[in-house]
């Protein structure tokens, strides 16, 4: 039995969808406004950013074009109306520039930080076509082009095509842009030009802008140079090595970015799987620990995304099945719910449909890679994850053999592989075998298993507890120094009991001789190792 009016609360949930919007009035557009006679800005009412308003030039323009102009400077929807023109997607028409539900949020987002003189600073977690991409560059082809001069900008992707891609937004934008509305140093016609004979670089003639375009796979080509703002796209497939991170690469453009009003960073991505770097930056944006606004765009916000309910609304509604149930207490319409319905009859299941139309954040990292786990079960587990005390790599003085078990120390490497929780206790003597190390061997290319160190602690058993990582290394390497690795790494924490996975070394010889297995070898200059030893037949694990 439904104990409220379905029909006129669906209405109101439809509503949102036909709220009027006018970039050119101002009608519906962000910011803080002000409204204007008849006279005072043209021949119609208009709402215009109050920022306009207390510009002191407001008072004194007199003709239309120059009106036009600094309302540009100030206004970015009307601008975006009125100067730049897009290829719409289902048309693909040439069009002029009128954001949509979530990029108004998006720009709403931005808006209050220049506004408040704060950098702009977002990672933008990608489901579908939104036009997320879109919003940025010409958000900042709005500053280069009203706002700033020599307000240099990067455009980096996963690979250079779609780093050019992102790029030709700004030379159909110059391309079209209304000559008389353009604002010049040097009365040039707009232009996007080659910038000094570069390949990467092109300049905006009349502005002193350049805009550079270069890709993850080509870091060296952008480091460097004088930028102001940075859309860093795709962030989650860029390449990850121990040589060249997206950390890193990131931080060095970052950090030569100055944090002043008008600067902007965006990190922009669809997911990838949980785990790398995008995902953890996005989560410390989330926890509120990051410099970065944390935005995602669901698939309900997006107007298309409706269809028409078959039949009675009230059957339509009692008919919902449990994840039908939680959209409705989203706030969605039985028509979006409708269509989600339809859509979901093209995808073998649940998880394949959350991957490209995710509700939640959480659905669109945990369905973009191949789970064991379900994603509700993980996210039940995260509130009790916390970040390493300290990250770098366990060394001694050589990569194998003895000597990588002498003069061992920890040394700080933000690239490193082994992360620390719980450095090792100098009370451990207390209980034997305190730590244990174990080792799960995996492959050396990058595109295989990874090889696992973990070091559990064993004290929290003392009490009734289960044991707790305090350590763990993961990455690729051969086999024979994976197993140094953890020998030094058991030795670093007071000679821990090291349990290696002994299924892959032992049919791995070294110098095509078989009597020299790696855990052979080891043995010989590490003794608190666990192994498998054959008697009669029967195998039995010994210490």
């Amino acid at each position: 039995m439904i104990d409220f009016d379905l029909i006129e609360e669906n209405r109101n949930r439809n509503a949102k969808f036909e709220s009027d919007y006018d970039p050119i009035s101002g009608v519906g557009c962000c910011g803080p406004r002000v409204e204007l006679p008849p006279g005072k800005f043209g021949n119609e009412r208009v709402c215009v950013p109050q920022e306009m308003v207390d510009d002191p030039e407001f008072k004194s323009v007199a003709d239309d074009d120059s009106r036009v102009k600094l309302r540009c400077r100030h206004d970015f929807e009307y601008w975006a109306a009125k100067c730049a023109k897009i290829k719409d997607k289902t048309t693909g028409r040439i069009v002029p520039f009128r954001l949509n539900e979530p990029q108004r949020r998006v720009l709403g987002e931005m808006e209050q930080m220049r506004l408040e003189r704060r950098p702009i600073r977002l990672i933008m977690l990608k489901a579908r076509q939104w036009g997320g991409s879109t919003l940025v560059q010409l958000y900042m082809a709005w500053h280069q082009t009203t706002r700033r001069q020599n307000w240099h900008s990067l455009i980096c992707a996963h690979v250079k095509d779609t780093a050019s891609t992102i790029r030709g937004m700004y030379t159909r934008l110059l391309n079209s842009y209304p000559k008389e509305y353009w604002e010049s140093a040097t009365g040039e016609a707009p232009e996007f030009k080659p910038f000094e004979g570069s390949r990467n670089v092109r300049t905006i003639t009349g502005r002193g802008c350049t805009v550079t375009v270069g890709s993850s796979e080509n870091q060296e080509a952008v480091r460097g140079a004088d930028y102001a703002m940075a859309h860093l796209s795709e962030v989650a497939f860029w390449c990850d090595t121990p040589s060249s991170s997206p950390e890193g690469f990131i931080r060095a453009v970052c950090g030569a970015i100055n944090s002043l009003p008008d600067t902007l960073i965006v990190l922009e991505s669809t997911a990838n799987g949980v785990g790398n770097y995008f995902h953890r930056e996005w989560l410390r944006s989330v926890n509120g620990d990051s410099d970065k606004l944390a935005v995602f765009v669901p698939w309900y916000e997006i107007p298309i995304y409706r269809a028409a309910v078959e039949g009675d609304a009230a059957a339509f509604y009692e008919s919902f099945d449990e994840y039908e149930r939680m959209l409705w207490g989203l706030g969605c319409s039985l028509e979006q719910i409708s269509w989600y319905r339809r859509k979901l009859k093209e995808y073998p299941d649940r998880a394949m449909m959350q991957a490209e139309y995710p509700t939640t954040a959480v659905e669109a990292f945990a369905n973009s890679d191949a789970n064991v786990f379900s994603a509700e079960k993980i996210e039940l587990l995260r509130p009790g994850c916390r970040q390493p005390t300290a990250v770098g790599e366990v060394m001694g003085d050589a990569a194998s053999g003895k000597y990588a078990l002498q003069n061992i120390r920890f040394v700080d490497d933000p690239k490193g592989r082994l992360k620390v929780w719980q450095m090792p206790d100098d009370k451990s003597s207390s209980i034997t075998d305190r730590y244990v190390v174990t080792v799960d061997i995996g492959g050396r290319s990058r595109s295989s298993d990874y090889s696992v160190i973990a070091v559990l602690d064993r004290a929290p058993m003392m009490v009734g507890e289960r044991p707790e990582i305090v350590a763990q290394w993961r990455g690729h390497d051969d086999h024979d120094i994976i197993a140094w690795k953890s020998a030094s790494i058991a030795r670093w924490y007071h000679n821990a009991l090291l349990v290696v996975e002994s299924n892959t070394l032992e049919t791995d010889n070294i110098g095509g001789d078989p009597s020299l297995l790696i855990l052979n070898d080891i043995s010989r200059h590490y003794r608190n190792l666990y192994t498998r030893q054959t008697f009669d037949g029967v195998t039995r694990s010994v210490k």
